[in-house]
């Protein structure tokens, strides 16, 4: 029981260390800034620049940053898509459900993807190594089916080729 006492203590105080570096951390970006509306958007691009993501907490100190409601915050960082609010793996795959890649079996790609690594697209491996997104079009149908694992273009893909990727890495 002490042990477990003992651990848990040990785990509450690197939780407090690491909040008190993101803490450090932001301060920092945000003393870059002035604080007014304008710097809403670079101070978010710089947060997730360094954190991968706009954790909540840090969404509600920039809302103070710049005057603005947590609200107005929330709203900006959830309507463009280049900001995360959840963490996102090391490395990103994106399937393209373009048209010429829907006809050449696009669906079938993502369905590879998310059976082999068990997250559908929009979630992330639970070990942050991996990212599923789908987009739109990429612009290379003469590819088609796409994929892009972080900024190499597969073209051609096939469920074997998926399969052979993904298992690689494991």
């Amino acid at each position: 029981m002490k042990m477990r006492v003992h651990q848990a203590t040990q785990d509450i105080h690197a939780i407090q260390e690491s909040e008190k570096t993101i803490e450090g951390e932001v301060d920092e970006i945000l003393s870059s800034h002035k604080g007014e509306k304008a710097d809403l958007i670079p101070v978010l691009q710089d947060v997730q620049q360094k954190f991968g993501y706009l954790p909540e907490e840090v969404l509600k100190k920039i809302a103070k940053f710049t005057d603005e409601p947590e609200s107005t915050v929330f709203g900006v960082a959830t309507f463009y898509a280049q900001f995360k609010l959840a963490p996102t793996g090391r490395n990103i795959i994106r399937v393209c459900r373009g048209t010429a890649c829907h006809v050449r079996g696009g669906a079938r790609i993502l369905r590879e993807v998310e059976t082999d690594l068990g997250i559908k697209a929009g979630e992330t491996t639970s070990d942050l190594e991996y990212t599923l997104e789908t987009v739109a079009c990429f612009g290379s149908c003469a590819l088609a089916p796409v994929m892009v694992e972080n900024n190499r273009v597969y073209g051609r893909m096939t469920t074997d080729k998926v399969k052979r990727m993904i298992g690689r890495r494991e």
